[in-house]
């Protein structure tokens, strides 16, 4: 007999998920192929799939807050936990508040005022208010999220690190290193360096943001559930933003050119 839970959990769901993806993949590259051949097409294109990315990583995190807020993943929180403070040393402990520190608000903060220098001395003005955008709708949303679900931080192992206020669920550092690092590299590539410095920019985001994440959880003030959705929220809120900037100079550029044939 079938289980009537078996389908609604959170594996069989993503399992449903990426079925219904592929085949709706399958299913639109016959009419990509006809209708994708401009340039606004191919831009609207893209700005749907940033959307739909989004929108995945939304869904994603409403799957596993469900499976929070209902106990199911105290199991694994736990033990993975336990695992980290099993081989815990003093070295991986300050190394992990090193890297732990790359989310703090100062290091932020810092982050974020040289790379809006460089970008409004470099006439790039409107990625400084993308980049504002993003850090204010990011402490935002950490505001409204740590309220509603309102998590205590994990009892299970003694933390290595001093007193922390807050509810852990999302992860503040994690959404902040997501939001953050992922859209100042999204900036940097913006500028078409040279594939070196592209392949760099990626690896050095994808390395301190992985890390910062994981130091939280080797510290003991989040569950490895809080980071994942920190991570989930982070990146949609980075995408929705930097497709915003998208949107913005698509018509303004779109603007230009209607308004500059009418000139002459």
């Amino acid at each position: 007999m079938t289980d009537p839970d078996r389908d609604t959990d959170p594996v069989s769901l993503w399992r449903t998920g990426r079925r219904w993806a592929e085949k709706a993949l399958a299913r639109a590259r016959p009419w990509l192929g006809r209708h994708v051949r401009g340039l606004y097409s191919a831009v609207g294109l893209y700005l749907l799939l940033g959307l739909a990315l989004a929108a995945l990583a939304l869904w994603g995190f409403a799957g596993l807050a469900e499976a929070v807020a209902e106990g199911e993943t105290t199991s694994f929180d736990h033990a993975i936990l336990l695992w980290f403070d099993a081989h815990a040393t003093r070295r991986l402990t300050a190394i992990a508040l090193e890297v732990s520190a790359l989310g703090n608000t100062l290091v932020i903060a810092v982050v974020v005022l040289v790379a809006a220098a460089f970008l409004w001395f470099t006439h790039h003005r409107d990625a400084v208010f993308l980049l504002g955008a993003a850090v204010a709708g990011n402490a935002l949303l950490i505001l409204v999220l740590k309220t509603a679900f309102g998590r205590p931080r994990p009892d299970v192992v003694p933390w290595r690190i001093g007193h922390v206020d807050g509810y852990a669920f999302p992860s503040g550092h994690a959404m902040t290193a997501m939001v953050v690092y992922a859209t100042v590299a999204y900036l940097v590539l913006r500028l078409e360096p040279p594939r070196a410095v592209r392949i760099f920019t990626r690896s050095l985001a994808a390395a301190i943001i992985l890390c910062v994440g994981l130091a939280r959880v080797y510290l003991g003030v989040h569950y490895p559930t809080d980071v994942v959705a920190g991570f989930a929220v982070g990146f949609a809120w980075a995408t929705i933003t930097a497709f915003g900037l998208r949107v913005f100079r698509y018509f303004r550029e779109r603007g230009d050119q209607e308004v500059g044939p009418a000139r002459r």
